[in-house]
């Protein structure tokens, strides 16, 4: 058991000092992704790693006692947080700028490491939104490798999947997702 999930179940436990031993213990791991999300935003974005960090942590509850049960599922609980702030900034920016119209948003496009406008931040989550719901587990790999940043290995051991299974399903969401993002002619 990591001493995450030793934290974790402290927390649910009743232990009131638990979250900020939690806090404490991932915000190096947490700013790291960050940092790496926010090294693939378009230029001239104003939210800096550090930021999001807080951002994340006060979605995910801060002080409360956390619903997690281990570190693979805090971690992926503070992706989805992470890529939802990202997406909501790229919404309300978007709303500012009315009336421009959409443009196409190719896979190649949006590599992992990739710089990705606020367009096709928007065009990518909704296509991964209606990606999950028929794919839950396939579109939770494309969040831990696209928003997270973490490799086929890292994301296969979050998902408790094998990792050939892992590059099956990234190479089926790739597909999945230029199709769909295609076909909307974006």
């Amino acid at each position: 058991m990591s001493d995450v999930t030793e934290i974790l179940a402290a927390a649910r436990a009743g232990d009131s000092a638990a979250a900020e031993r939690l806090f404490e213990r991932v915000y190096a791991e947490l700013r790291q992704i960050a940092a790496q999300k926010m090294a693939r935003e378009a230029a001239g974005h104003t939210l800096q790693p550090t930021a999001l960090v807080h951002e994340a942590w006060l979605r995910l509850g801060a002080d409360a006692p956390p619903q997690w049960q281990n570190r693979a599922h805090f971690f992926a609980a503070a992706a989805e947080a992470m890529r939802r702030i990202l997406v909501d900034r790229a919404r309300r920016k978007q709303a500012q700028r009315r009336g421009e119209g959409a443009e196409h948003v190719g896979l190649d496009d949006l590599q992992i490491a990739g710089p990705v406008d606020d367009e096709q931040l928007l065009a990518l989550n909704d296509a991964l939104e209606r990606f999950a719901a028929l794919d839950a587990p396939k579109a939770e790999l494309v969040k831990l490798r696209y928003f997270v940043g973490l490799t086929t290995e890292q994301a296969a051991c979050v998902l408790n999947t094998s990792e050939p299974t892992a590059k099956r399903w990234w190479a089926y969401a790739k597909a999945w997702l230029f199709r769909e993002l295609w076909e909307d002619g974006r």
